[in-house]
């Protein structure tokens, strides 16, 4: 929608200027937005208020000698004003939408997808949770999150890779080990002192049983230190499994899952230290290594290596992102829960300490996750005894609501889920309403399809018998989406595309409660099967973006 008017402006602005009308002969960038009224038009620019300083005059006398020097020589406007303080309202003509509908028609299944990434590289890291328990509704936000990026990136031409940093190793892994082979001493009838600090829900139980049908009851005999790291990397692998299997439930796949315990064997934790060393930004106090974050505005400095020698988990972090820098990759973006925030600063002046942009690496934080049942909050879960897991959650409602849900708020944002709206079978449950609206365009084309007029019919419909004003809203609405998955992509806000699909889908049911689309006017009923056809595919790709299907039939 705004290319077309982004040119018109630019040459009013060029002939205005040529004249010695205007006195700028550099523009600012055009800032096109959608009026919140639709009877401001269809779009609005401030181009004369961003201006005025510059010209020395009113925002309105500049938006009045831009809009005399317009020259819409193509048709596309059927009216242009001047609004309020300044702004400039567009309102395009039919014949626009008309064209622009057929425009749709022709791109197919590539509707809304564009080539802006231009193939760059970007590597995004998301959930990354210790394997020392089943994920749970938290972690699901940010797989969701991170699955939602990863599609919308690929869908506007970046080559994404998706990767998962598995922290197996340090303190909670050996605390794992010790609560597992308490649990198999358990079940094998011997009395192993549980850890005070140890992991207590029923799923290490479960593995503890895993192990015990594997192994038998040969475990026993290990000594109690190398009994705890056995069970540590066996319980670790299984978890991880499990995860692995949640990931699936959800439909989302990693390319690479990268280990910290190989970081360290393979010595990028000590290499990473010894850069920053050299830098200049490592200093020993106290029996620790510390390194000089206060140097890139950071609060206080931050351990690397602990008195005991033990490298800390911030000094395996810098180093894994150390060699998503060396992988090549142009942006490097994680996925983090809203707790993190503090790390973000701190990981960054490593990047700078080291010599790398700190630039490229961006942080998309992710707000908690609270579950209502009856309206009542939930807060424990059944297997793990404290939370409630994803795997629950997927259970109870399906992955297509629990991935719709989880990105119907700005990440950053506090979330209320609904179970119980979840489960609903009705206009009130969000998911519902836009798959439904999908169906209901094949339900309309299964119609079609007993009087004589299938998809072909559709694709030949004459657009320009289109002339009712919700038909011309409805291609209005279609047409915003390309730019609506650039800007979602551009600023990483998945939940624009969720908006967007809940607005399209709203517009489409008044549509359909009112129209009779398939009439005795058979070239009509053409048109308006072109029509829903193409609300149908930006449904389907606004959900494919999502990870979320769309159903034929509900």
């Amino acid at each position: 929608m705004k290319k077309p008017l982004e040119a018109l402006l630019r040459d009013a602005c060029e002939r205005a200027t040529k004249g010695g009308e205007l006195l700028t002969t550099t523009l600012p960038p055009l800032l096109l937005t959608v009026p919140k009224e639709p009877e401001h038009g269809d779009l609005a620019s401030n181009l004369a208020l961003v201006l005025a300083r510059s010209e020395r005059r009113p925002p309105p006398a500049v938006a009045e000698t831009i809009v005399r020097h317009l020259d819409d020589r193509d048709g596309i406007l059927a009216s242009v004003e001047i609004a309020g303080p300044g702004f400039i309202n567009f309102r395009f003509a039919p014949a626009y939408w008309w064209a622009l509908l057929r425009d749709v028609e022709v791109a197919g299944e590539a509707y809304g997808r564009s080539a802006i990434g231009a193939g760059r590289k970007v590597q995004l890291e998301f959930v990354s949770a210790n394997p020392t328990g089943p994920l749970h509704v938290g972690h699901a936000r940010g797989a969701v999150t991170g699955d939602a990026l990863a599609r919308l990136l690929a869908a506007t031409g970046h080559d994404v890779a998706r990767e998962y940093y598995v922290n197996d190793a340090g303190n909670q892994i050996a605390m794992l080990g010790a609560s597992t082979y308490a649990r198999y001493a358990e079940r094998c009838g011997r009395a192993v002192p549980f850890p005070e600090d140890g992991y207590r829900g029923d799923y290490v139980r479960e593995v503890a049983a895993a192990i015990l049908a594997r192994e038998g009851e040969r475990l026993m005999q290990l000594d109690p230190a190398e009994a705890s790291t056995y069970f540590g990397d066996a319980a670790g692998a299984i978890l991880l499994d499990a995860i692995r299997d949640d990931m699936a439930a959800l439909a989302i796949d990693f390319d690479h899952y990268v280990s910290e315990r190989r970081l360290r064997a393979e010595g990028a934790v000590a290499a990473t230290i010894a850069a920053l060393e050299k830098a200049g930004y490592v200093y020993e106090a106290d029996g620790a290594r510390w390194f000089r974050s206060t140097a890139f505005g950071d609060d206080k400095d931050r351990p690397l290596v602990k008195t005991g020698g033990e490298f800390t988990y911030f000094a395996a972090d810098v180093a894994y992102h150390r060699a998503k820098y060396a992988a090549g990759y142009e942006r490097i973006i994680d996925v983090w829960g809203a707790d993190h925030h503090g790390h973000v600063p701190r990981m960054k002046a490593a990047m700078q300490a080291l010599g790398l942009d700190p630039a490229r690496l961006e942080v998309v934080l992710v707000q908690i996750v609270s579950l209502t049942r009856h309206g009542e909050p939930v807060r424990m879960g059944k297997r793990s005894g404290e939370f409630v897991t994803l795997r629950e959650i997927v259970d109870e409602v399906g992955a297509d609501a629990t991935r719709f849900f989880l990105l119907m708020r700005k990440s950053d944002a506090q979330l209320e889920f609904d179970l119980d709206l979840a489960k609903e079978r009705s206009a009130e449950n969000p998911v519902f309403y836009v798959q439904y609206a999908h169906a209901r365009v094949a339900s309309v084309f299964r119609a079609a399809e007993a009087t004589g007029l299938d998809r072909a019919a559709a694709t030949a419909g004459d657009p320009t018998r289109l002339t009712e004003d919700d038909e011309l809203a409805l291609i209005r609405r279609v047409a915003q989406f390309p730019e609506v998955v650039e800007g979602a992509a551009l600023e990483l806000e998945p939940h624009r595309v969720v908006f967007f699909l809940m607005e399209l889908a709203g517009d489409f049911h008044r549509y359909y409660n009112r129209t009779r689309i398939l009439g005795d006017d058979r070239e009509l009923a053409a048109a308006r099967l072109l029509l829903v056809a193409n609300v149908q595919k930006t449904i389907r790709a606004g959900l494919g973006i999502l990870g979320i299907a769309a159903p034929d039939t509900m």
